[in-house]
């Protein structure tokens, strides 16, 4: 996304090289442990992980987890996942960098996990879409976000802000709320979790944390994204 009145170089080595170490930078931080943990409970067998970045996750996996595939937008990010792939002991895989568009089967994965990735697809009902194609029947979408903060100050500024958010951030959306997406795209939702991570100004904008079990919706109630993959 491209940086407002910024060359279009400056903005493609803002998004290329600076945020995938941005992002570890922030999500590595002690405060997301615990709700990556909570968000991954039960997860097991092959996993479809949307926005892998640079493998932060694959710590919090249980044993259960057999299999991982990643769609994975950075190719930075992908690339400083090695030790950390190397560290898991599994198969890791990089299997799309489009969410929207999964070279998958249907029901080919056992679970799906999203870490604050959701609030920046661009395309999040096609992502929605293709990740309930691709779950087995009896599948769950497990979620740890930031989205729309529940009180009005904070959902104002986050709206406020999103314009300037949106490209110094890689695309993410302050106010995009979550659980009510998922329940859009006919996933029954169930949110375990919901605070405010951080709770003071000015970081509260983004501090807004929900853990979200989202089970897959009926098949018959999803029109598959155009170009999407078929088994």
């Amino acid at each position: 996304m491209r940086l407002p009145g910024a060359p279009e170089r400056l903005s493609g080595w803002w998004d290329a090289a600076a945020m995938p170490r941005l992002v570890d930078v922030v999500l590595s931080d002690r405060t997301v442990g615990p709700w990556r943990e909570q968000a991954y409970a039960g997860v097991s067998g092959t996993v479809l992980e949307v926005g892998f970045g640079s493998g932060l996750s694959l710590p919090f996996y249980g044993e259960e987890v057999t299999r991982v595939l990643a769609a994975e937008p950075s190719d930075l990010a992908w690339e400083r996942s090695a030790e950390r792939r190397s560290a898991f002991g599994r198969p890791v895989e990089r299997v799309a960098v489009d969410a929207a568009r999964l070279p998958l089967p249907d029901g080919g994965v056992d679970a799906a996990v999203a870490s604050w990735a959701l609030c920046t697809v661009p395309d999040l009902p096609g992502a929605l879409a293709e990740v309930a194609r691709v779950l087995r029947p009896g599948g769950a979408l497990h979620a740890v976000e930031h989205s729309r903060a529940p009180d009005a100050p904070t959902a104002r500024a986050q709206r406020l802000l999103q314009p300037a958010w949106g490209p110094l951030a890689g695309g993410c959306h302050l106010d995009r709320d979550v659980p009510a997406a998922l329940r859009a795209a006919g996933y029954a939702v169930d949110v375990r979790r919901e605070a405010y991570a951080v709770p003071w100004w000015p970081a509260r904008v983004a501090g807004w944390f929900v853990v979200v079990t989202a089970q897959r919706p009926n098949m018959r109630d999803i029109i598959p994204p155009l170009g999407a993959a078929s088994a």
